[in-house]
């Protein structure tokens, strides 16, 4: 790692912004990351390698920071959300019932035997794709208010049990990180709820303001490391850690410093970074080795828009429950603990990324469908924005 493959990858990560721009095209500022990072990785180029150490440490901060943004821009505090929490709870659950059918034809087809593995891939949402695109295309309205905690629910489920069923031997381990995880998160939220009730955040803003020591970010830094710390200690994913500290500040109120400062730090370097590595980590060669799990990789994929756009049946139009079959941190868990541990046959991990792909494009044509659809609101009333945080 040298500071001219950060050149390189500073510049590939405009590609993103440069998608996005033309507002007729309706496309999320990750598409575009993504692409960059499987054009300079191995499946083309070969430029970027996502094995080395450095970058995959820099990708990994990334990774949690996106995932702090993404809880914290779950507007728990909003009444609103409150009113939809019960139908996204009910419908997350229901996918989940429903996922089991297909996944379970997936691993009988092709001979893995991984149905759990496939159930959980199919009923996990993507909070860190989703809220951006919803923020992106300024979607609002009764319908979003109730997406938002159907996409929480099942990406925090979802991470939660991906290490219980990926390794049924070591379950008992991961169950007892993810509580650990889960109640330390806990705790620091009973302490800033506390510190906050007393004024000491409002004191220690003030004092952060005038004195620019940025207090505020350096200690929600300091809480989210030593998650993710504990994550990789108990042989958790570091995304629960991330999401779990972002649900705790904005169960709190995020003050609008520390979002803009997030802001910056995330989607200014590290979360395009992390985008790039997602790429460069894919070597979509692998499938042309083993043809069958191309079939796999779409099944996947297909099964996860279908049993997610089956909440129609529920009321919820058919673009949102296809934007909330958007998958990322899930399947790069998956293929990661699964490669490590020599848990997966040879090709399958790309197959899990390649539908974890699928559910990509679907949510992004899902999203254009539903602002053509009028699923959108003024930017300024829209969930989970900053200029909805706590004042500065």
């Amino acid at each position: 790692m040298s500071f001219t493959t950060l050149a390189v990858i500073s510049l590939a990560a405009l590609l993103g912004p440069l998608l996005a721009l033309p507002e007729r095209w309706h496309l999320p500022v990750v598409l575009g990351e993504l692409a960059a990072g499987i054009v300079l990785g191995p499946s083309v180029v070969g430029y970027l390698d996502a094995g080395n150490s450095t970058f995959t440490f820099l990708a990994d901060i990334g990774f949690a920071l996106i995932m702090f943004v993404a809880g914290a821009r779950v507007p728990l505090r909003d009444a609103s959300l409150r009113a939809g929490l019960r139908t996204g709870v009910l419908r997350a659950a229901a996918v989940g019932l429903l996922a089991v059918g297909p996944a379970f034809a997936a691993a009988r087809l092709f001979h893995t035997g991984h149905t759990a593995l496939y159930a959980v891939l199919m009923a996990s949402s993507s909070a860190a794709l989703v809220l951006p695109i919803v923020d992106s295309l300024s979607l609002g309205g009764p319908p979003v208010l109730q997406l938002l905690p159907q996409v929480a629910v099942a990406d925090t489920v979802c991470i939660v049990a991906l290490p219980l069923v990926i390794d049924p031997r070591h379950a008992a381990r991961a169950a007892f990180g993810a509580l650990a995880v889960i109640g330390c998160a806990a705790v620091a939220f009973v302490v800033l709820r506390r510190l906050e009730r007393d004024g000491y955040r409002r004191r220690l803003h003030r004092l952060s303001q005038e004195r620019r020591f940025a207090l505020e970010l350096r200690i929600s830094l300091v809480v989210l490391f030593a998650l993710a710390a504990l994550a990789v200690r108990t042989h958790v994913s570091i995304m629960l850690a991330g999401f779990s500290f972002g649900l705790v500040v904005a169960a709190i109120g995020e003050p609008r410093r520390l979002a803009r400062q997030l802001f910056a730090l995330s989607e200014g370097f590290l979360g395009p970074l992390f985008f790039l590595w997602l790429g460069a980590s894919l070597d979509l060669r692998a499938l042309v080795h083993h043809p069958s799990f191309v079939l796999l990789g779409l099944a996947l994929g297909a099964g996860a828009i279908a049993v997610h756009a089956a909440m129609r049946l529920s009321g919820q139009p058919v673009s949102l429950g296809a934007l909330a079959s958007a998958q990322l941190g899930v399947p790069v868990a998956a293929a990661t603990l699964g490669t490590q541990l020599h848990l997966l046959r040879p090709g399958e991990a790309a197959a899990v990324m390649l539908g974890a792909l699928v559910t990509i494009g679907g949510a992004i044509a899902a999203g254009s469908l539903a602002v053509r659809a009028g699923l959108t609101t003024p930017p300024e009333a829209a969930p989970g924005r900053a200029g909805a945080a706590k004042p500065a």
